[in-house]
């Protein structure tokens, strides 16, 4: 390996004021814990001063640097698809490791970090999706579906992680630790030491500190925006499940409902949740929800952007025809009405309380992701992620697993412990997962820090209703208008994270780095279908869009509205 020494040079920082003298005082992205407003100053770039060298330059104790590396400039291929990065400083590593008391396993925060040769001052937590358990490659996401460039290519200082368990399987939930760590832990334990990382390899702290992701790592932003806003000058939450335990309870309750309109058996002679709902079944319900819902932001064109106006609009009932006789795709039996309403209307208990949040119809009702979820998933993801990472006790281990865990879940006797306590489980899951207070956000606020969210209208397993409803409680919270520190943009037609027919191609980062350090707000952010050429292609495209076609998404309450054009240019829509 080869050793980089050079100069420690530090560019003037601009616009010097008193504001900004404070604001060094008082944390930045270095996060002293002082709740200083931040000035509105641009990070400034840097050189890699060690690589070789660092894993004992930036030694501490309970963390071990198990690799340094130096990563010539080139192509990195991450899930599939190759993007060309920068020079850079690989850094893999633990923290905190230990042996459970309760379960006996060995536990520790797992990381890797890339730290470029050429820096923009900038360091980004790339908070990950799932159960975690794998440290994925460290690029950083800035939103959507096949993005053109990610925080690493930007010259960002990148962290990820595995969240303090090694495997991404639900069992880690037996450990209370485990759980915690999960939940937000990891994200305080590796803050401070990423960043004496990045002192260490550059001579300085970052100048402004970035944590985002989608799915859980939306999740992540959102309690960190809550927990940890004096570490983090912006959050970039994507399809956030920050209620993702009672969001999980409901997709057991969704395999519950569909199992009553099943048509076959598995192999395992279990009911075949693919049966309850043929796709041509789904795709009448996409083309009865754009036929009376399509126009009404001024333009049929495949994309319902008014979802509060289509609530009111669409009925289920009466928009999709009722089967007189057989199943042929172009009808649904009452009995399929019937699971799918209960499904849109939230899970609930017998009495009729709600456990989780509506959801609106959308036209990506018919996408594959859509299905994945709550056909398939469903039996496998949320019932282990309920049976041992969310319940308290973990019911887990003493049940049977997959569809029979969900089939036989209650409502009434099991729904609740989620919210549970018990023994050596000193925190319930709606308390390790959901950010405190998430509809206050006093300190992001009054730090001057800034939060980005956006969701998929057509998400299946994190509805865009929960977030509208957070952020409708924000707003209220902060005299009517929370758009100074806080905005969400609703993606209509995404399925979870991308895919649907939707825009889904799009860089939320920038817009956010521009309002952290520019005061520029986003009033709209341009995305892209990615038809035909795309450099990951969206199948779910309808054939008649155009394969470039870009709309502005709109920070809520306002809507994409046509205003006359070219039908596929975003310049012919305004945020109204």
């Amino acid at each position: 390996m080869v050793q980089i020494k050079l100069p420690a040079l530090r560019p003037t920082m601009l616009m010097i004021s008193t504001a900004a003298v404070l604001a060094a005082c008082g944390g930045g992205g270095g996060g002293s814990g002082f709740l200083l407003p931040q000035a509105t100053t641009q990070a400034q770039p840097g050189k890699l001063l060690y690589c070789d060298e660092l894993a004992a330059r930036a030694a501490q104790a309970g963390t071990v640097y198990t690799s340094v590396t130096s990563v010539a400039a080139g192509a990195l291929t991450v899930t599939g698809a190759s993007t060309q990065v920068p020079a850079h400083c690989l850094v893999k590593g633990k923290m905190n490791e230990r042996t459970s008391s309760v379960d006996g396993q060995t536990y520790a925060i797992g990381f890797e970090m890339r730290l470029p040769v050429d820096w923009n001052g900038r360091f980004f937590y790339q908070a990950n999706g799932g159960l975690d358990g794998s440290v994925v490659t460290a690029t950083g996401g800035v939103g959507g579906g096949g993005p053109l460039s990610t925080a690493l290519h930007m010259g960002f200082a990148v962290i990820s992680s595995d969240a303090g368990h090694a495997a991404p399987t639900p069992s880690f939930g037996i450990d209370p630790q485990a759980r915690v760590d999960y939940g937000y832990n990891a994200v305080a334990q590796l803050t401070p030491m990423a960043k004496n990382l990045i002192t260490k390899a550059y001579g300085r702290g970052p100048d402004r500190s970035y944590l985002g992701g989608c799915s859980n790592g939306g999740r992540h932003a959102m309690v960190a925006a809550s927990r940890y806003a004096d570490q983090y000058d912006g959050f970039l939450a994507g399809d956030p499940g920050f209620n993702l335990p009672k969001a999980a309870v409901a997709q057991l309750y969704g395999v519950q409902q569909y199992a009553t309109v099943t048509t076959g058996l598995t192999a395992q002679g279990k009911p075949d949740l693919q049966t309850a709902f043929a796709q041509a079944e789904l795709n009448t319900v996409a083309k009865a929800v754009v036929a009376r819902c399509d126009a009404l932001d001024g333009l049929a064109d495949g994309i319902v952007s008014d979802v509060p106006k289509c609530r009111t609009t669409f009925n289920l009932a009466t928009d999709v025809p009722s089967c007189s006789g057989a199943r042929d795709g172009t009808c649904l039996t009452t009995p399929q009405k019937t699971a799918l309403s209960n499904v849109f209307a939230g899970a609930r208990n017998s009495a009729g309380t709600a456990i989780y949040s509506t959801f609106p119809f959308d036209a990506g009702i018919n996408g594959t992701n859509w299905r994945q979820w709550k056909f398939a998933n469903s039996q496998v993801l949320d019932t282990g992620a309920v049976g041992f990472v969310f319940s308290t006790p973990p019911m887990g281990p003493s049940r049977p697993s997959g569809i029979d865990f969900a089939l036989a879940f209650n409502m009434d006797t099991d729904a609740p412990t989620i919210f549970a306590t018990s023994g050596v489980y000193a925190e319930s899951s709606m308390s390790f997962m959901t950010p405190p207070n998430p509809t206050q956000l006093k300190t992001l606020r009054d730090r001057g820090s800034k939060l980005l969210v956006y969701h998929g209208t057509s998400d299946p397993v994190f509805s865009s209703d929960d977030t509208t409803n957070w952020y409708d409680g924000l707003r209220a919270n902060s005299g009517g208008d929370a758009s100074a520190f806080a905005r969400y943009f609703p993606v209509p037609g995404m399925n979870h994270c991308a895919g649907g027919p939707a825009t889904d191609q799009f860089d939320m980062l920038s817009p956010l780095i521009a309002w952290v350090e520019q005061g520029k707000a986003p009033d709209s952010v341009k995305a892209t279908a990615r038809g035909a050429g795309a450099n990951v292609v969206n199948t779910e495209i309808p054939a008649s869009w155009s394969a470039s076609r870009t709309r502005p998404l709109c920070p809520y309450p306002k809507v994409a509205t046509y205003s006359g054009g070219n039908p596929e240019d975003a310049a012919s829509f305004a945020c109204k």
